[in-house]
């Protein structure tokens, strides 16, 4: 459970929308009206609803548990029913073959063969368990922002759908381009997301691929780590550290003919990887170390939709006997998520920033000679 313990994969939303008045009676009566239901239909194959978040088992959230700090924190659980494919060819066969005994007939009809297959879908997921899985939720109130544990398009979906119908509130994928997405508006602020007066807030111009800028971001932050070993001036945050271990994912061209390549090593695989830039290859994924203000997290940063996939946090000193301070633990874990998430932001600034001046030429010059093989030699 990531935003309790652990490494953590986490996706951003914003919410749009504005909040209804008495929100916190409104919150407490919607989440209780759509949490998770036990009862199932014999032919439903998913069911889905919240939970609390340390109890997955509670869907009555007694004493508002949801509620901690500015935050509302809760599971969505999602309850699924299958059936193996070559099971329900066995079957269908199996009930065919009856059919046709029973009947005389030589040949089935379509629509006969389409009501077998129905019948026996509903009787083989009647008969089977669903397998549940839980999903970490955290809505910070005041920013409209939320961050999900999850990276699966498919269990998006299933949140924006529940989301909507039990807030009559829309949410959308945040990053740090959008206009609306907090890393812009709120960026001459100070905290895990600020900066300073001179936090820059460009957003993409027409013309400029939402789909690549992430790709071209990574590359430039992989030549700004080593251009002075590691340290990188932030934006509003001062100096900090970004190392790129372990791992790269490169890839090149789309869909069917997309061609990845996955260097793997401290150094051997990083050399590798700058042959692929140098082969055209994009980074769409990179293992990154970032250190500020002595603490330190580790986590894979999906350039494409700006994820971030098995994030380990600094150590907060936690005891796992001791439960004293247990909402003091959870917001001290999602203060630094937060703040990871928003080094990243204000990188990204610095990056489109530089990216729309005139100065980006220049900076292109000496990326192409950290990039030559003589300077890889």
């Amino acid at each position: 459970m990531g935003l309790l313990k652990g490494p953590l994969a986490f996706s951003r939303y914003r919410i749009g929308g504005g909040l209804p008045d008495r929100f916190p009676d409104f919150f407490q009566e919607r989440i209780r009206r759509y949490a998770f239901q036990r009862v199932w239909r014999t032919d439903d194959e998913k069911a889905s609803g919240w939970t609390s978040l340390e109890n997955v088992l509670d869907t009555d959230f007694p004493y508002a548990s949801y509620a901690q700090g500015r935050y509302m924190l809760f599971c969505l659980r999602v309850d699924r029913k299958s059936v193996a494919p070559s099971l329900l060819r066995l079957r269908i066969m199996e009930a065919e073959r009856s059919k046709l005994a029973e009947t005389g007939q030589k040949k089935l009809y379509r629509e006969q063969r389409e009501a077998i297959r129905e019948a026996v879908r509903l009787e083989l997921l009647g008969n089977s368990l669903p397998v549940p899985s839980f999903y970490e939720v955290c809505w910070s109130v005041p920013d409209n922002t939320l961050i999900f544990c999850s990276l699966s398009d498919k269990v998006f979906a299933e949140l924006q759908g529940l989301f909507k119908e039990s807030f009559s509130l829309s949410i959308f994928p945040c990053v740090p381009w959008d206009p609306e997405s907090p890393a812009v508006k709120l960026a001459p602020q100070t905290g895990a997301r600020g900066g300073n007066e001179d936090a820059p807030t460009a957003t993409l111009p027409p013309g400029v691929d939402p789909l690549r800028i992430g790709r071209e971001f990574l590359t430039w932050l992989w030549f700004k780590s080593e251009e002075r070993n590691g340290m990188v001036l932030i934006s509003g945050a001062g100096e900090g550290e970004v190392i790129f271990v372990r791992r790269l994912v490169l890839e090149s061209g789309d869909g069917e003919y997309a061609e990845t390549v996955v260097c793997q090593g401290m150094h051997a695989g990083l050399k590798e990887g700058k042959e692929a830039l140098r082969q055209g290859k994009k980074i769409t994924a990179a293992r990154l170390k970032v250190a500020h203000d002595k603490a330190e997290w580790e986590f894979t940063f999906k350039a494409d939709r700006f994820h971030f996939q098995s994030m380990k946090l600094p150590t907060i000193g936690e005891d796992e006997e001791d439960q004293g301070d247990r909402e003091g633990q959870i917001l001290e874990r999602i203060y630094l998520i937060e703040k990871a998430a928003g080094l990243m932001d204000q990188l990204f600034q610095s990056f489109l920033a530089l990216r729309l001046s005139e100065k980006w030429g220049a900076e292109q010059a000496r990326m192409q000679r950290w990039l030559s093989p003589e300077a890889a030699g």
